[in-house]
């Protein structure tokens, strides 16, 4: 989600993963397209340290990436973003979609406020 949303304000970006999945989640597509925001073609790639060669910032979204990304020598710098899994939701479906929407309101105003942020340095 974060990808599509820097994406959709102009700044390149990846989604990366330590453990990537083939394709993006069903629901994170679903509340994505609620704002507009195409990212079923999205595929994450494999972050390891070839791939954090090629970018300028790493910005984490779960604890376990944060944790594995401890062991990493990044040559960038590196941010966390404390945020919760919702693919790890349980529920109806109105359930899980509620999770993936919190999540995809925060990333949103964090993605702006980083992008803000780097227009002042």
């Amino acid at each position: 989600m974060a990808e599509g949303f820097a994406r959709a304000m102009g700044i390149e970006a990846f989604s990366a993963g330590t453990h990537p999945k083939e394709v993006v989640h069903p629901l994170a597509i679903a509340v994505m397209a609620e704002k507009g925001v195409d990212i079923s073609h999205h595929r994450p790639k494999p972050l390891d340290l070839e791939f954090a060669k090629t970018v300028d910032l790493i910005v984490t979204v779960c604890g376990e990436a944060d944790a594995e990304c401890a062991h990493l020598p990044l040559p960038v710098p590196k941010i966390h973003w404390d945020l919760p899994d919702p693919a790890k939701v349980e529920g109806d479906e109105e359930t899980r979609l509620a999770a993936f929407r919190k999540v995809r309101d925060e990333i949103e105003k964090r993605v702006r406020e980083l992008i803000a942020e780097s227009e002042r340095l």
